[in-house]
């Protein structure tokens, strides 16, 4: 049998693996697994406030670099923070942010892995009844742009996540996010209304939505899917 395929998750807080303090808050990276068959590992880097400047300039990609091997993949999802004024974080779309997107897959098709690029899954900020498209800025455009111009594989979230919000509308939306009433939870005893991060069942929607677009692409990947 050949060697397992690691997806590797390169990402910030809507991702990543949350520690027992921050629960019932949920990252999709760890549902993921639950789509692919045993042939997959994940190996879920993603860390609460990146972006793609901080991630790399803390040596977290140069970590995945260490490890990264032929026929692996990298998943590649970043906005949220990049979109924060911080000279630590914060990128410009069309600048910065572009330009490390450039690194990222550069180093794993220095390794001969295959990189994908995700759009930055939605924000919860319904305007009207509608949900606002422009809650990421012009991050996932610039994405889909470089992605094109490049040749990238892409997987469009933030499109699939608004239409899911949209279809459930502002009310029902809120049970996918980490909404709380005050001493419904020890972790947050004052409540809490977050519409970024996830709980379990969202951050499992936005794994089904990945599974999803994976099927519709022509990546190789998808075989694995369940």
């Amino acid at each position: 049998m050949p060697d397992k395929i690691t997806i590797f998750i390169a990402g910030d807080s809507t991702a990543a693996e949350k520690t027992a303090d921050r629960r019932p808050e949920t990252g999709w990276g760890e549902k993921l697994s639950a789509f692919f068959t045993d042939q997959i590992v994940i190996d879920n880097r993603a860390i609460n406030g990146r972006s793609t400047k901080s991630f790399i300039n803390e040596g977290r990609l140069s970590a995945i670099e260490h490890t990264i091997r032929p026929r692996d993949y990298l998943f590649i999802q970043f906005g949220h923070n990049d979109q924060k004024d911080d000279p630590v974080r914060g990128t410009e779309p069309y600048g910065d942010y572009q330009k490390n997107l450039h690194t990222f897959i550069n180093t794993a098709f220095k390794h001969g892995a295959q990189p994908v690029l995700l759009t930055s899954v939605s924000r919860r900020h319904f305007t009207d009844q509608l949900i606002d498209s422009m809650s990421l800025g012009e991050y996932p455009l610039a994405m889909k742009q470089f992605a094109k111009t490049h040749n990238i594989a892409l997987l469009d979230i933030h499109k699939k996540s608004m239409e899911l919000f949209q279809s459930l509308g502002p009310d029902l939306s809120k049970n996918y996010f980490l909404h709380l009433e005050a001493h419904e939870s020890s972790n947050y005893p004052n409540g809490i209304k977050d519409n970024t991060h996830f709980n379990e069942y969202g951050a499992e929607a936005i794994a089904q939505l990945i599974s999803n677009a994976l099927k519709e692409s022509d990546l190789p990947l998808k075989r694995f899917l369940k």
